[in-house]
């Protein structure tokens, strides 16, 4: 029987999965909406459907949640959990109300490393190893491959097209873009919507209700699955508007290339199980197809105040997931 502890926890991860819908919508479909090749109704109803097919495709992320960053046999209470919850969704829902398109990811396993080292009163209780492979490297290096893909795809894509108007190209690549932003989507929810997947096993694993080593419990995927295509069915225009908008001016084309490259290192990264920021990369990625043109075609004062966010988030859901925690313990 499910205590209320537990029930708070499963409460509080679909809450998140849904807020991680609407902050993240902006990363399949801001490109497609900014270039209107598809109306914002159309995006949000393909970006919705998809990221619910992506979730239940795979769940080597949510086992590097339950499994490969802290240790599950040392979390006995559920507060831990709900103070991860709670630090996530206060910077996510911080973050989405400023128009900042942070990473949820990086925002929920900053919160999980912060409450666990507060719950355990030492650095032990973290797989540090786990980490730095799923973590640290996939933070760094998966930006730095969404902006090389933005870049070498548009370039490659303005080589060989060189000899065709402008006209011809937009009326092809409107179709085509369609392709990629079901294509990201797609992505998106196989990435991102384990997150959650992970951390209700997590929960149902200190409770003993749940083998660490049997995976996710199909239920627990359907329910994450099925908040975060809710969440993206009501949009994020805060965030639509920053990334399609006002980033750079794209064209069909380059949505194409910004959401083709940007699923291809996602994907890459949900195969080895690393929780990448899908918000990174299409970022990234947005701006490699700006710079191919030209770099003053990006607004680089817009993107370093993302990247503020990006190298923060981690270290401040630490923090505030730890606090949350001693108050935990404080009052529990």
């Amino acid at each position: 029987m499910l205590s209320v502890s537990l029930i708070c926890v499963i409460v509080l991860a679909l809450a998140f999965d849904f807020i991680n819908g609407f902050h993240d919508t902006a990363n399949s479909i801001a490109t497609s909406v900014s270039t209107r090749v598809l109306s914002p109704r159309q995006a949000i109803f393909m970006s919705a459907s998809l990221n619910l097919l992506g979730a239940l495709m795979s769940s080597k992320v949510a086992y590097t949640i339950t499994n490969g960053l802290v240790d599950n046999s040392m979390i006995k209470v559920q507060y831990v959990i709900i103070a991860t919850l709670v630090a996530a969704i206060i910077w996510d829902l911080i973050t989405w109300y400023i128009a900042i398109p942070s990473s949820s990811s990086h925002a929920l396993i900053g919160a999980l490393i912060g409450s666990s080292i507060a719950y355990a009163g030492g650095l032990s209780i973290v797989k540090w190893d786990g980490v730095f492979q799923k973590v640290i490297i996939p933070l760094f290096s998966s930006p730095v491959l969404g902006f090389a893909m933005g870049f070498l795809f548009m370039k490659f894509l303005f080589k060989i097209l060189s000899s065709y108007s402008q006209r011809f190209v937009n009326r092809y690549f409107s179709k085509l873009q369609i392709f990629s932003a079901a294509f990201m989507a797609y992505s998106h929810g196989k990435n991102d919507a384990q997150k959650s997947m992970g951390i209700i096993t997590l929960a149902l694993v200190g409770a003993n209700m749940v083998d660490p080593e049997s995976g996710v419990p199909f239920w627990v995927m359907m329910s994450c699955a099925l908040a975060m295509a809710l969440g993206t069915s009501l949009g994020g225009w805060k965030i639509i508007k920053t990334m399609g908008v006002n980033m750079i001016r794209l064209q069909p084309i380059g949505g194409f290339a910004a959401e083709t490259g940007a699923a291809i290192v996602i994907e890459t990264m949900s195969a080895i199980g690393a929780p990448v920021s899908t918000t990174q990369v299409i970022s990234t990625s947005i701006m490699g197809v700006g710079a191919s043109k030209r770099l003053s075609a990006v607004r680089w004062t817009l993107c370093r105040n993302i990247v503020y966010a990006w190298i923060f988030t981690i270290p401040v859901t630490a923090l505030l997931g730890a606090f949350i925690t001693m108050l935990f313990k404080i009052l529990v």
